[in-house]
This record gives structure tokens, sequence and C-alpha cells, in this order.
């Protein structure tokens, strides 16, 4: 028969039962336990001389048979060569079912997952219980925050099931809460969850108690915790502190955790939703009316009347203004005197070029920041791809052809000269924004020839319709503009000669060019500086 667990009371009876000389049937039907308990504890008392002298009381009869009743489990036990493989396991909180696997696929273990479990429970009695402090603080002193796993929704935007999580801001004295589900645990999410949960309770705790997650805390430490630089703006910008757990010890937060497993119980199971806005919709009535009008198993009160008498008052006001959600990156400064930030570019002083800054981003404002110092103070880009520049922060010498605009090359054209000015109309013309950097070269040949050999070469370059860059430097170089231009080299007029047509003296060679050769063909030996292959590209 299946038998109950015995008890001290009951061992004590069936051994004065054995001495009277009953029946092991008869003492496990009266007892209510199997005939092989009492048989076995018929054998543990007989080794230890317990059938005859006078009967020991319960506290020595428990201590006797227990030490056997333990020596004859170890003995028997097929865990028992295993001992140290199990106790390792269990150290690291892998519980009895996942043992059990374990040791059939690592140790080729052939005993019942029963075996296991007792095997386990017997190591759990000897293990020294541990012990807690529970911590009660004053209203508006902490506020304890965490992320569960709820269950998949529909996202309205994507029309599709995601993954959705419930964060969770529990007030510790009151435990009054708020709840809100979402498809991210990002940065930016993280944050707005927070002054959701401020603005829901009207104030703000001094204390806030999390996880390691990181959006919150970059590097978690037992003495020295990283704080998000973002989720460091908020707590500075509401006046709070974070103080985030040790790592690995969620107990720490043990208000917001059995918070999230009565949600995940009670709001959310059984329950199907349309799409995550009627669930948080469906959250927020029953976190107002349901958890917050429940008699709380803990604190026996009612968390929405404790917050209204106790913690509302207590709480810190909330700020003037609600806080703008900063972004931070690092990036770095490239060649060209910006950071890429978002897929816009940002400017910042040309002197930290190939360093990296750290970049701050509202919904309006970029600030560049290196070591602490603001650099730059951009507005933020309206699309992808668009530039933010401050001139200053670019170098002196490129500034330079940043200055000279269109408008600008053909000022200082006319201050050269008209032919001057007439080469640079010409070659703004068409497409100016692509042909600027050509008649910012041609004005920077004065720096080297002067405005008077700058002047004749425009002209020269005029009378042969090569209105180009490299044709006026090439005159220049060869100095052709030294030359003087002959009566034949009278410009065309643009009817007889239309704009990029080749002259009519490359068809029909001059004949005195060739009065060295019978033929024709011996070469010249003065250059013509009427022919435009003269001064062409060598």
């Amino acid at each position: 028969m299946a038998g109950r667990r015995i008890g001290s009371m009951d061992v004590r009876e069936l051994i004065r039962r054995l001495r009277l000389g009953e029946s092991v049937r008869r003492i496990a039907r009266d007892l209510g336990v199997s005939r092989n308990t009492v048989a076995r504890y018929a054998r543990l008392a007989s080794a230890e001389g317990l059938l005859e002298g006078q009967l020991p009381e319960l506290a020595v009869l428990e201590r006797l048979l227990g030490a056997a009743r333990r020596r004859g489990e170890q003995e028997c036990s097929l865990v028992e060569p295993l001992r140290e493989r199990v106790e390792g396991l269990r150290k690291t909180g892998v519980e009895a079912q996942a043992i059990w696997r374990r040791l059939q696929e690592e140790n080729g273990f052939t005993g019942s997952y029963s075996s296991v479990k007792r095997f386990v429970r017997r190591l759990d009695a000897q293990r020294e219980p541990q012990t807690t402090v529970r911590l009660e603080v004053g209203p508006g002193e902490e506020a304890q925050v965490d992320f569960g796993y709820a269950s998949e929704l529909l996202d309205p935007r994507q029309r599709l099931h995601r993954r959705a999580w419930v964060f969770v801001m529990t007030l510790s004295h009151s435990r009054h809460q708020y709840a809100e589900l979402v498809f991210d645990q990002s940065v930016s999410t993280w944050l707005r969850l927070h002054i959701s949960a401020f603005e829901f309770f009207g104030g703000v705790p001094r204390r806030l108690v999390l996880d390691n997650l990181k959006a919150g805390i970059v590097h978690a430490s037992f003495y020295d915790p990283e704080v998000q630089l973002s989720y460091g703006g908020l707590c500075e910008h509401y006046g709070v502190i974070a103080s985030p757990c040790c790592p690995r010890v969620p107990r720490h937060k043990g208000k917001v955790e059995s918070g999230v497993h009565y949600i995940k119980r009670n709001a959310l199971s059984g329950r199907v939703f349309r799409d995550i806005d009627q669930a948080n919709e469906v959250l927020l009535h029953w976190c107002l009316h349901v958890a917050g009008r429940r008699t709380h198993g803990t604190t026996h009160q009612i968390p929405v009347e404790v917050f209204e008498q106790r913690e509302r008052p207590a709480l810190k006001a909330l700020p003037a203004s609600r806080w703008e959600l900063e972004q931070w990156k690092e990036c770095r400064l490239h060649s060209d005197c910006h950071v890429t930030f978002d897929s816009s570019y940002y400017s910042a002083p040309h002197r930290l070029v190939g360093q990296s800054l750290m970049v701050c981003a509202t919904d309006t404002l970029v600030k560049i920041f290196h070591q602490h110092e603001l650099l730059a103070l951009h507005q933020r880009a309206d699309r992808p791809g668009q530039r933010r520049t401050n001139s200053a922060h670019l170098p002196p010498d490129k500034m330079v052809y940043l200055l000279q605009t269109p408008e600008w090359c053909r000022l200082r054209a006319a201050e050269i000269g008209p032919r001057t000015a007439e080469l640079i109309e010409q070659l703004l013309s068409e497409r100016p924004i692509d042909r600027l950097r050509g008649a910012q070269g041609v004005l920077r040949l004065a720096q080297k020839y002067g405005a008077q050999r700058l002047e004749a070469a425009c002209a020269r370059a005029l009378c042969f319709e090569e209105i180009r860059y490299r044709t006026v430097k090439n005159i220049l170089i060869r100095e052709l503009d030294l030359l003087p231009l002959g009566p034949h080299e009278a410009r065309p007029s643009q009817s007889a000669c239309p704009r990029h047509a080749r002259n009519w003296t490359e068809f029909f060679p001059d004949p005195e060019e060739h009065k060295d050769g019978s033929d024709g063909t011996g070469p010249s030996t003065q250059p013509d500086a009427s022919s435009p292959a003269s001064f062409g590209s060598p």
C-alpha cells in the first residue's frame, strides 16, 4: 500500500508496538504507512538497540534514527557516487529535473528522476538556510523598476506580432505601481517609460532601485556601477538617485519582482488583446482599479489609499519642464571636420580631426563634447544626409574656397580686368556650382602671375573659345600671354564660329609654316602663338 510520510511520534509508536510483538502488517495498517516502511524502521531500531531496555525520549530517538536513516539512504542511493557533481550543479541554481538530465547525458546515469529529486532534497536540507531582512522605507523614499517578458502582441504600426515586455515601477512604501507594455528595451524606450511613470504618480521618489539593464547601467559592479549617460541625465533632471542592485541578486528589488509576476498572472494571463494599445488601456485600468484597490498581501493595506494619504504628498514635485530625451554616442571627427550622427553630419573644430568626441542629441539640438567641454551646438538635421556646418570649425585655408561664392568670383574678376570678367562669366554661365572650383582656380593664378598677365591670358583663351582653367594656366606657364595677338587672331563672331567649334587653321594649315619642307611635312622651328594646340594640354 502507498504510505504517508512518517513523523517522530509515529516512529515512537511503531517501536513501542514492535516491542509488544505486533506484526508488521497490523502496525502498517494502524499507522497508515506501508509495510516496507515499518520493516525498514524495525531494522533501524534493532541496529540501534531500541527494541530492548527503556524507550528513549523523542529528541534522542529522532537523532539516533535520523543519523541511521541518512546512512542507509546514502548507502543505497544511486546518486551518491555523483555527489560532488550534483552539489556543484545545485550551487549554481540548477533544478532537480535538469540535474537528472545532465547526469544522464554526461555520466550515463540510469537511475530514476525520483531518486535524484530525493537526493537533491536531502542536500538542500543539509545546507544552512539563508536569512533575509525585509526593508521597509518611508513614503516617497524609493521606487523599484523592472522589465519582464509578457507575451506576443500585435504591433499596429508594423501589422505583425512581436514579443512584448512589461515595464513596472512600484513605489516601495505604498506598493502602488505603474505598468506599460512595449516592444523593446532600448535606451529611448526605457527613458520614456520613466517619464510616463513619474507623470502617472504626479511626483518623483528620491531613489530608484533597478536591475543592471544595459539601458540604465553600462557596467554592473557591487562597488562602482557606471550609469548610462542618458539615464544619468534623466536622473539629474528629476533629482532622483539611481541605485542598481548587486549583479545577479534580483531579490534586492523584490517588491517590483513580485509585482511583475503578479501582473503577468492576473492582468495579462488568459486575456486576448486586439493589439498592444488595447492591452495598455486594460493594464492602466487594472493598475488603478484592481491592483490598486486590493488589500496587499504583505502590508495588508490598500495601495491606492496609502498612496493618496501618505506617499503622494511625500514625493518630490515634477520639474517645471519635461525632460527632453537625450541620445549619447561616441563619434570620430572625420577629415572633413564633421562627425556622423543618425545619418547626418555636424561640424566640430578642425584641431580635433581623428579624435573621439561625445555627441549628445535631443529632438531639436545636437551638442558635441570633448573631455566634458562643449565644442559645438547645432540645430538637429531635418533629414538624413544633411550637413550642419559652423565655418569657424574649418581650417582657414579651406575657408577661403568656401567663402569664394560665384558672386564673389564675378566681383574679383571685374577688379582684374574686362577679359578676366568675361571669361569668369562664361565659365559660370552653366552649372555654376560644378564649375565654381575652376573659376576659383583661374582667379588664384593672379597670386602667382599677377593681374596683368592673367588678364592677357584670359584674352587669349577667349580668342580661341577655350574657356577652361587648364587653358589659362598653360598660357601662363608657356608665357604665351606675353606674345601679341596678330590681326588674323581677332575673335570671330558667334555666328561665324560657334562656341566649342574647332579653329579653321587646324584643317587648312598656313603654307608658310611648311617652307622648310618641299612636301609640306617638315617641322616648324617656331611655335605659332595663334594655334590653340600651342597652349593646349601637353
